[in-house]
């Protein structure tokens, strides 16, 4: 490689984990390379500081260009193609997110749905069908949730992440306010909260 020390830290590690997220090695460290890089780069300059062949390189661009991870530019009177990554960090991670929600979540949703629909056969298929619905209703939940996130402004998600274990207490306070006198239910309940 011919990086600087600190680069050459961030860009191996990187690579290490991204075998642990479940993408190539090397795909995690061109990324990696062009996180941190001040301009776009070419993939020769990426073939240069890598230390990749030209053929490896091509292929991780492309891995990134399909996840959405990479954009591509164009400098004027260089007909070479250059890429870059989006300035906003947090643009990353939604991007990240939704295309592991796309490859991981979504089909698992659509096994369960179409399983869900056909008629257990079996005392051992009634149960196996029970525990499914029962993931179903938890990843229709959190997708629900997800979808709601993605949905809030950088601002406000930052401020939601903030709040950290002090949203108990605010659900605490809500929970209080739902039995005011004059309200009737249980906390939580939708007696108690429409009142």
């Amino acid at each position: 490689m011919n990086l600087p020390p600190l680069i050459q830290t961030f860009v191996l590690h990187f690579g290490e984990m991204g075998s642990r997220w479940g993408i190539n090695r090397t795909v995690g460290q061109i990324y990696a390379l062009l996180f941190l890089s001040p301009a776009p780069l070419c993939a020769d300059q990426i073939v240069e500081k890598l230390g990749f062949s030209r053929s490896n390189v091509s292929i991780g661009l492309k891995e990134l260009q399909a996840w959405n991870l990479v954009r591509l530019r164009h400098l004027p009177d260089d007909r070479r193609d250059y890429f870059t990554t989006p300035d906003d960090l947090w643009q990353i991670v939604r991007t990240l997110v939704e295309e592991r929600k796309k490859r991981e979540i979504d089909p698992t949703l659509s096994l369960l749905r179409e399983t869900l629909l056909s008629e257990p056969a079996s005392e051992e298929e009634r149960h196996a069908q029970a525990r499914m619905r029962e993931m179903h209703e938890l990843i229709e939940l959190l997708t629900r949730w997800y979808d709601d996130v993605q949905r809030l402004e950088t601002e406000r998600l930052v401020q939601l992440l903030s709040l950290g274990a002090r949203v108990q207490k605010i659900l605490e306070m809500k929970d209080r306010l739902t039995l005011l006198p004059g309200r009737k239910g249980k906390p939580g309940s939708k007696q108690g909260a429409e009142g």
